[in-house]
């Protein structure tokens, strides 16, 4: 699961023949490390990635006290579940605190199709920043704030702000120590091909 070594650098034959709109797993794993294929754990129990989202861990996600503190207004929690790999909240667990919740059940393989998740997580994203007119603040996590919550973050960017993939991961990146596992970042490639195509990113 935790990244330290850059993996083979073997293109796949589909990477070969790349043009600009095509972004292949390698690349954005060169954009998380740091050049010696060395990844950072985070430093913060939670960062603020982008006006209002902020990406943590299950510790923050867990303490009610701090998140009003903050003024969370929101929650989505990408690893839902009782596992040891999972954060066992649900929507009873803030019942009372005035706090929205979301969960959604994900894996941290790369086997797991995270990409289900991507327009969900985006459209509650969307309606936590639009709540108290345009003042919500939302937590988004997992159990490490590592892997599946900044992928949901980067995917939000991606839908409802027109990134590049690049664009999306680095915006997350230069606020948080982040690393998607390599599935997570192919279903980003390939949402990255799709809305492409569609004509859904800001052309740079």
């Amino acid at each position: 699961m935790k990244k330290n070594q850059s993996p083979a650098k073997a293109p796949a034959p589909a990477e070969v023949n790349m043009s600009d709109k095509e972004v292949s797993v390698q690349q954005l794993n060169e954009l998380l490390s740091d050049g010696t294929g060395f990844y950072s754990l985070p430093t913060q129990h939670f960062n603020e990635v982008f006006p209002r989202i902020y990406v943590g861990n299950a510790f923050v996600a867990q303490n009610i006290m701090r998140l009003q503190r903050l003024g969370v207004t929101h929650i989505l929690n990408a690893a839902e579940g009782n596992s040891f790999m999972h954060v066992n909240t649900n929507a009873e667990f803030y019942a009372g605190t005035g706090i929205t919740y979301h969960g959604m059940k994900a894996n941290d393989t790369e086997h797991f199709d995270l990409s289900a998740f991507f327009e969900e997580g985006a459209d509650f994203i969307e309606k936590a920043l639009a709540h108290k007119d345009g003042k919500g603040k939302v937590y988004v996590h997992c159990r490490e704030g590592y892997s599946r919550s900044p992928t949901m973050v980067i995917a939000y960017l991606m839908l409802r702000h027109k990134m590049d993939v690049r664009t999306a991961l680095l915006t997350v990146r230069h606020k948080r120590e982040i690393g998607p596992n390599d599935g997570f970042l192919r279903q980003l490639c390939q949402l990255n091909e799709r809305l492409a195509k569609e004509g859904k990113l800001k052309t740079k």
